[in-house]
């Protein structure tokens, strides 16, 4: 009878035993299971930040290429800047330079008018026991201009200047040998009516005319011949109409130009 319990109390416990290793067997398979589950979620999560890991890096070399791009813009855009600084600098020196060089225009303008002016002044008072219809002095574009008529100077369709003429001449000499910077131009003007007699034309007459003045300023007056310049014009310059007696005996006339030396002008104008 104790054999009988011992062998099935003994039976008891292999069963018993074996339904425990039965149920940790299948405790341990879900957990391997869960455990195999995490693992593929893992890996999917770590290719899932591979992915983006790899989009980032891609991002990353997008910017850098930007950023390369936009200092080389910047750049560029410095060069740019620094030339067109180094252009308005230029630009700016030159601008200045123009600026002090036309001050000195004007000023050197404004001395010719005032050089003419003060000439202008001189002349009228040396010439003024001469009436209007004899001479007459003004004054243009820096210029002075003393007008002298054919009845102050010469007898019709002569070049010999008349004692009255000469006398005109010798207070004009007498002006410019005071201002020795003033540059002579002699103008012979004619009327429209043809020259008869030992002249060959109104050209020939006025250029001998002109030249006739020049001789007394430079041999009788000792004006410097340097200074004087002697032309004929004929009748291609009037200063009134050739159709009226009057009109004619206006265009009849010899001009003495008086002009201040303009060196320091030219020497500025050419620097």
């Amino acid at each position: 009878m104790k054999k009988q319990l011992f062998i099935l109390f003994t039976a008891i416990a292999l069963i018993s035993q074996s339904c425990v290793s039965k149920r940790l067997f299948r405790d341990s398979q879900s957990q391997v299971a869960a455990l195999r589950n995490d693992s593929t979620q893992l890996a999917n999560k770590i290719e899932e930040m591979n992915t983006k890991i790899t989009a980032l890096n891609g991002d990353v070399s997008s910017m850098n290429k930007k950023i390369a791009d936009l200092n080389n813009e910047k750049n560029a855009l410095d060069q740019q800047t620094t030339s067109q600084q180094n252009a308005l600098n230029q630009t700016t020196q030159t601008l200045q330079q123009q600026r002090q060089r036309l001050q000195q225009l004007e000023q050197l303008l404004e001395q010719q008018r005032k050089q003419s002016r003060e000439l202008k002044d001189k002349m009228s008072e040396a010439l003024n026991n001469f009436k209007s219809n004899e001479l007459t002095i003004t004054q243009k574009n820096g210029k002075v201009y003393v007008s002298l008529s054919e009845e102050l100077l010469f007898p019709s369709g002569s070049a010999v200047v008349n004692p009255r003429g000469v006398d005109a001449l010798a207070k004009l000499a007498a002006v410019l040998n005071l201002n020795p910077d003033i540059s002579v131009d002699i103008e012979g003007h004619t009327d429209s009516i043809p020259i008869k007699g030992r002249y060959q034309d109104n050209w020939d007459l006025s250029t001998a005319r002109a030249n006739s003045i020049v001789r007394i300023l430079v041999n009788n007056y000792k004006v410097d011949p340097v200074r004087v310049i002697a032309s004929g014009h004929s009748k291609y310059d009037p200063v009134d109409v050739n159709f009226t007696p009057q009109g004619r005996a206006n265009n009849r006339r010899t001009e003495i130009i008086l002009s201040p030396k303009l060196d320091e002008m030219y020497k500025l104008l050419e620097s």
